[in-house]
């Protein structure tokens, strides 16, 4: 009787231990490789929820983390190429008619600040100031208040989501186009280090990578700060997405999750942007 009792217990143990780790099976996120890529605005996001992820959730994880700019982020995961496109503008119609399922998930809200060098006497310009200026109507900074110099215009390329929601804020409000004569670049640290050595420069840039380095305008006096991006006082503000083609795979799904995550969303204000509510 106590034999099989014994026995009985010893079943029971086995069992519960097998439970156990096909539970824990479960439970941890599958290993693999996981492709990311798109916006410069969002790079730094997943750049660090990536580092993050693969030394605390899932060491047996390769997550490959590349820039590009929104537009390309949209159609390499459009086209099956990567896992998740990064996006720091919302979808548009024509990508939604070719890719229709497309999925968007934010993951949260930046701003884009119009950014001059340190020196630049100037520290306020009004929406239409700023459209004329880009537009080439306005072309020495003497003309707003400033010294008797030329204004050196740096925007982003085509596709750009910094580019788009600043076309759409800006320029699209009073009817103007960016000039032809501005100095294109393909990211947001490129613009930022331009900036940074010219003193007569001008640009757009996102709030996260604004530092020491160059000086962020108010505009219609309205400060380009996290409190006014929250408010919703300040003029230019953007919602920040990672997208899947479809339903995401376990691995993707598990590294969205994270960037909701408190840890994840730490990440993100801690990089000078606005986390999701």
């Amino acid at each position: 009787m106590q034999r099989n009792t014994i026995i009985a217990m010893v079943i029971v143990a086995i069992v519960i231990v097998a439970i156990s780790l096909i539970a824990l099976q479960f439970a941890r996120p599958v290993g693999g490789e996981l492709k990311i890529a798109g916006s410069t605005t969002v790079l730094p996001i997943t750049q660090e929820c990536a580092r993050l992820y693969m030394e605390k959730v899932c060491p047996c994880t390769r997550i490959s983390v590349s820039g590009g700019g929104s537009g390309t982020g949209i159609q390499l995961v459009g086209d099956g190429l990567i896992d998740i496109g990064a996006a720091s503008r919302d979808l548009k119609p024509s990508e939604l008619d070719q890719w229709p399922d497309l999925q968007p998930v934010a993951i949260g809200k930046d701003s884009v600040a119009i950014i001059v060098h340190p020196s630049n006497p100037i520290d306020d310009l009004t929406l239409e100031q700023i459209a004329q200026i880009f537009a080439g109507d306005i072309t020495n900074w003497s003309n707003v208040g400033g010294e008797d110099a030329p204004i050196n215009l740096i925007t982003r390329e085509e596709g750009s989501g910094t580019r788009g929601i600043f076309e759409e804020k800006v320029m699209e409000s009073f009817g103007k186009e960016i000039a032809g004569e501005a100095l294109v670049k393909t990211s947001n640290g490129e613009v930022r280090a331009i900036v940074a050595t010219d003193d007569n420069s001008m640009a757009y840039l996102s709030l996260g990578y604004v530092d020491g380095t160059l000086k962020a305008i108010s505009i219609g006096g309205i400060e380009a700060t996290i409190e006014n991006v929250l408010s919703e006082d300040y003029p230019i503000i953007r919602t920040l997405w990672l997208i899947t083609k479809g339903t995401p795979n376990t691995l993707a799904q598990s590294f969205i999750d994270f960037v909701l995550s408190d840890e994840g969303q730490q990440v993100v204000e801690e990089l000078g942007y606005t986390k999701v509510e």
